[in-house]
């Protein structure tokens, strides 16, 4: 049965609202109450250990990388320049130095920090002068022009050279190379012309032919390899997609060791077309993988193109 007397309901409002109230406060004490100890217990976790910021574990206060899921939660500085790098860096994208004195830069091989040439390759700890450009370099590769300078690196330019992938990179880069130093038609004039060309080229080798006593000569075409402008792009434009799709497949993967990486990106890379490294790390343009603080999460060659304007993060 329903109550519809007014005064019914007003005096059961009366009553329920103190007791709600009442509950309110009582969530609000409990709640006060736990603010404190939430607050205390994270002082404590701080005061133990480090808390990961990508796991959320707590690590021991001088660790490095989290025990747990393996990332850097600790940042250096570079002993150069001062710079915040992480831990599993080794290389200064501040100033442009190599910065692990434990790690060999050209082979990878663990150092005791005072040698002057590595045990494993023999490279000097102070640099290689490129001898084809003359640059200082602290790496395998020469990061101007590309030429491999230890005998470790010109021996995996070797092995990538018997790779399938990379002899088509090399013969398409070729074909790219071509185009690129083509010089298409400007206008229709350009095109009468040449064909005016071909019948006086003909016409000559034809008189000539018969003074030699030749009565009926066979003058060979000659296939003209110009092309409009907008041939001469179609096919650039194909050729470079055929690049990128070759590039991909020679994408660096990411692995333990920044050196090896290194190494082999700049060993993949082809000569003969504009081309930036394009690291997993911050997903920046580089000239090549030696500006990179850690080529060891992967990356890979893109084409820039003859008149590309994209911004490439250079290397001194």
């Amino acid at each position: 049965m329903i109550n519809d007397n007014p005064q019914d309901t007003e005096r059961t409002q009366r009553t329920v609202r103190p007791q709600e109230i009442a509950r309110e406060r009582v969530r609000e004490r409990e709640d006060d109450s736990q603010q404190p100890l939430m607050q205390q217990q994270q002082q404590q976790q701080q005061a133990i250990g480090k808390k990961c910021p990508f796991c959320g574990a707590i690590n021991e206060p001088e660790v490095m990388f989290c025990a747990q899921c393996g990332q850097p939660i600790s940042k250096m500085s570079c002993p150069f320049c001062g710079s915040e790098v992480d831990p599993d860096a080794d290389f200064c994208e501040t100033c442009h130095h190599y910065i692990r004195k434990d790690i060999c830069s050209y082979c990878g091989a663990h150092l005791r920090g005072n040698e002057a040439y590595c045990p494993e390759c023999g490279s000097p700890r102070g640099g290689l002068v490129c001898p084809t450009c003359h640059t200082m370099n602290d790496f395998a590769f020469c990061k101007q022009c590309g030429t491999a300078l230890t005998a470790e690196a010109k021996e995996l330019v070797k092995e990538l050279q018997k790779n399938p992938d990379y002899k088509e990179l090399m013969d398409v880069v070729q074909e790219y190379s071509r185009l690129e130093g083509s010089l298409p038609y400007n206008s229709e004039r350009d095109v009468v012309r040449e064909q005016m060309n071909m019948k006086l080229r003909e016409r000559m080798l034809t008189l000539l032919a018969k003074d030699a006593g030749v009565e009926n000569p066979v003058i060979p075409k000659v296939v003209t390899k110009r092309m409009t402008k907008e041939e001469l792009e179609e096919q650039k434009s194909e050729k470079i997609k055929k690049l990128s799709a070759i590039l991909d497949k020679l994408a660096v993967p990411p692995t333990s060791s920044p050196v090896q990486a290194r190494n082999y990106a700049m060993a993949s890379k082809p000569m003969g077309v504009r081309l930036a490294w394009v690291c997993n790390f911050k997903h920046a343009l580089h000239s090549s993988p030696c500006g990179c603080a850690k080529p060891h999460l992967g990356g890979k060659w893109v084409v820039l193109g003859k008149n590309s304007t994209a911004e490439i993060k250079d290397d001194k």
